[in-house]
């Protein structure tokens, strides 16, 4: 039985601070104005960073999705019955939802781990289960999660980072999928910024104005419910959190201990990102952040963690798929840094002054 969270208490990897400069060197070398690039120059030099080479790739991407219920979702603050989430369980399984696409698109490892659902797919094939229940409890009457499912859940993230490091993955991406999560998401975000669910409450999978004042008051109930409790990050996340925010969080975490880059989603897996660096100072150092979902709460999410998204497309799919879309970019970032010729191979006047 796994019992024990002494590894949360390991600091993160040291950034690459030579192969820093020797890729901003790099970048000044190259048959270009210095910053011509924009933020394609900055992603190159990132990469280089926390990869600990001159010469960044994002070639072998590993996607890890985790799914799992919510018990909040009986309170009606979700436009869609808690059945989906073991529905698109099937969905992945064969291979017919948008990060299938995208991973398949992108040459990517993808696993899918059910962590708990209300009603039980069985097995499935390509789906990994973890099963620490049949989701959530509903927050906003009791703790989310007892101790012992909120240590599975963190270990269930961590072994399937160290799963993508043992196939030399040069970039994580977590994806989520669960009804019901953006309302603990919110209700985590809350917490961890002290700020009241007015700022931060959206309409997740489309909800009406009714719907949403429903579900603001809900995560209100939650917050109030359990202020007494909400006094570390782990403490929050067992309140209010869902068994798949916990596992990307120790994924998060993971990564940042191994020394991997990860490729952060959007407005829950944002969530996740606060909470790892908040139970690990120092862990952002090691995400990259692929676009700004249109869920209210995400600007205030990302500004906390000092953030700079790639995209702004609209999404808020989840399942990683943000994070997904971006990875091209950052494959062309590095085929410029790489293949571009320098001002001395090709014979080019550099700039006189």
């Amino acid at each position: 039985m796994i019992d024990s969270t002494l590894w949360l208490q390991a600091p993160p990897a040291t950034v690459h601070a030579k192969a820093k400069l020797a890729a901003q060197t790099h970048q000044k070398e190259l048959t270009k104005p210095p910053g011509a690039l924009g933020s394609l120059e900055d992603i190159a030099i990132q990469l280089a960073s926390l990869q600990g080479t001159e010469y960044p790739n994002a070639d072998r991407i590993s996607i890890s999705v985790f799914a799992a219920d919510h018990g909040v979702a009986q309170q009606g603050v979700s436009a869609f019955p808690q059945s989906v989430t073991q529905e698109m369980l099937k969905n992945f399984s064969r291979g017919g939802a948008a990060i299938n696409i995208i991973a398949q698109e992108l040459g990517a490892n993808l696993e899918v781990i059910n962590l708990g659902t209300v009603n039980d797919p069985g097995p499935l094939s390509n789906v990994l289960k973890a099963d620490l229940g049949a989701g959530t409890a509903d927050f906003s009457q009791e703790p989310a999660m007892t101790t012992q499912q909120l240590t599975r859940a963190l270990h269930t993230g961590r072994q399937s980072a160290e799963r993508a490091k043992i196939k030399q993955t040069q970039l994580f991406i977590g994806g989520e999928m669960g009804i019901g999560n953006t309302t603990s998401a919110s209700a985590l975000a809350c917490a961890l910024l002290k700020a009241a669910p007015e700022q931060l409450v959206g309409p997740g999978t489309g909800l009406d104005v009714s719907t949403l004042k429903h579900k603001t008051n809900i995560i209100r109930q939650g917050l109030l419910r359990h202020q007494a409790n909400l006094n570390s990050p782990l403490q929050i996340l067992r309140c209010l959190g869902g068994f798949e925010i916990a596992a990307l969080t120790g994924s998060y975490m993971a990564c940042a201990h191994m020394g991997q880059p990860v490729l952060i989603d959007g407005f829950i897996s944002s969530v996740a990102a606060l909470v790892a660096e908040r139970l690990c100072p120092g862990a952002a150092h090691w995400f990259l952040f692929a676009h700004l979902s249109p869920e209210p709460g995400h600007h205030l999410v990302l500004n906390a963690l000092s953030a700079n998204p790639l995209l702004d497309l609209g999404l808020r799919l989840g399942e990683g798929s943000g994070a997904a879309t971006a990875v091209p970019l950052l494959r062309l970032a590095c085929k410029l840094h790489n293949q571009m010729t320098t001002f001395k191979e090709a014979g080019v006047s550099e700039k006189n002054l």
